[in-house]
């Protein structure tokens, strides 16, 4: 998925300089984005009080939206580098075309992972017919500085592990939880959960206490340790936890996300995740001249152009809250 926006600001994250390294409880509010004809997301990632969670550096949530008479998701194609992206899907479904060749529908609790290493570009659209509700949740994770080169490829994972208690099932997206392994590929610490709780569940997750965390509210009545999350919200949990407690006064949908803090300073501008401004700009130019980040074919529209990128040299700073 894209980052749309038009005044897109360039942006430096990680490092550990902001970490907590203990135990929080720091409730994030969305920014609302208009993402194409008629999605609008709730952006989590950045964050004006949190840029990133281990390596989960984007974390977008939409829906659920009633598409019945609308075209949902239409996202035309446009590049990426220097990322994962992670589609998840509570309801609805999502074509998936790529520069690699890759054409793929993803539905509800399967993973798509796109690794877009040195550039890929990709579209994204809700197929024709599609569901009557899109709801899910659109996430990126920064590669490090050893893999952010890599070749793009594109993953699909329908049959994904889980972790069950009474009350609660975790399926893992990416990473390990409690011992179940995710076969997406990693390239560095981390873990993303779907947690799906009944009416009246009360569990404890075991959690990596090296690990920094926060969880994405999707749907119904939760509360994370000890603090209501309302659905579109995310509660950052710092680091230092060796479980965390749930209690759902409803059915209820969450994401859990966590991993080692990042420690490289990254820049992240529009749908680029760089190390300094120059690549920042390098890139923009070689998708607007059409060089380096491929085609996508059969998507019937025109490509997205990027926005300009701001006249002010970027300084690393590390961590911005």
């Amino acid at each position: 998925m894209s980052n749309l926006d038009r005044q897109a600001p360039l942006t430096v994250c990680g490092g550990r300089g902001f970490v907590v390294a203990e135990p929080v409880r720091e409730l994030l509010s969305p920014r609302r984005v208009q993402l194409g004809e008629s999605t609008e997301v709730r952006r989590l990632l950045p964050n004006l009080g949190r840029r990133m969670v281990g390596a989960w550096a984007f974390v977008d949530h939409y829906g659920p939206d009633d598409i019945a008479d609308e075209p949902g998701m239409q996202v035309p194609p446009h590049p990426h580098m220097g990322l994962q992206t992670v589609s998840w899907l509570h309801e609805g479904e999502v074509l998936h075309r790529d520069s690699t060749g890759s054409l793929r529908t993803v539905r509800p609790r399967e993973l798509g992972l796109m690794t877009s290493g040195r550039a890929i570009s990709h579209s994204e659209e809700s197929p024709r017919p599609h569901a009557r509700f899109l709801h899910g949740a659109q996430l990126w994770v920064a590669l490090p500085d050893t893999h952010r080169h890599v070749e793009p490829h594109f993953e699909h994972h329908a049959d994904l592990p889980r972790v069950t208690a009474p009350g609660l099932t975790a399926t893992v997206v990416l990473g390990e939880l409690d011992g179940a392994t995710s076969p997406g590929t990693t390239y560095t610490p981390l873990v993303g959960a779907d947690l799906a709780l009944a009416a009246g569940a009360e569990a404890n997750l075991p959690l990596d206490p090296d690990f920094e965390y926060a969880v994405l509210a999707m749907s119904g009545e939760v509360h994370v340790d000890g603090v209501p999350v309302l659905p579109g919200s995310m509660l950052y949990l710092g680091c230092g936890r060796s479980e965390l407690p749930l209690r759902a006064a409803s059915d209820a949908g969450l994401m859990l996300l966590g991993g080692e803090p990042f420690e490289e300073e990254i820049v992240m501008w529009w749908n680029f995740v760089a190390r300094k401004d120059e690549e920042i700009r390098e890139a923009r130019e070689a998708w607007m001249s059409g060089d380096r980040f491929g085609e996508v074919k059969g998507y019937d529209g025109g490509r997205l152009d990027a926005p300009e990128v701001p006249a002010t040299q970027l300084k690393a700073r590390g961590r911005v809250r």
